[in-house]
């Protein structure tokens, strides 16, 4: 799900910004379980279940691009909007989430 309204970031596009060493803060909004299943390369993510965002929200560096996703794009969505909404400068949605992943960039993950 696309919400015109909010920034995001195709997998394609974060994958070439990886590939260039141009990391931005990855946070997994996702459950614990789901990382186990499947997950993006490693670059340093912070895990926090969007249940656990409101008091965590401080652990995110306001001075970073920040990219958020989920399993397809939409829990993301409500934590990229909230962030925003608190005042980070540089928040991004990975469109689709983690099955666009799989899809655009890494065919090899389990979908789930």
């Amino acid at each position: 799900m696309h919400a015109p309204d909010l920034p995001d970031i195709t997998p394609t596009e974060l994958k070439a910004r990886l590939d260039r060493g141009e990391a931005p803060l990855l946070v997994d909004v996702r459950e614990h379980f789901e990382r186990r299943i499947a997950d993006l390369p490693e670059n340093g993510q912070l895990r926090i279940p969007t249940g656990e965002l409101y008091q965590r929200m401080t652990e995110i560096d306001r001075g970073r691009t920040v990219v958020v996703y989920c399993r397809s794009g939409s829990r993301s969505a409500w934590a990229a909007r909230l962030l925003l909404e608190r005042g980070y400068p540089n928040v991004l949605n990975l469109r689709g989430g983690v099955l666009a992943w799989r899809e655009e960039v890494d065919p090899s993950l389990p979908a789930y």
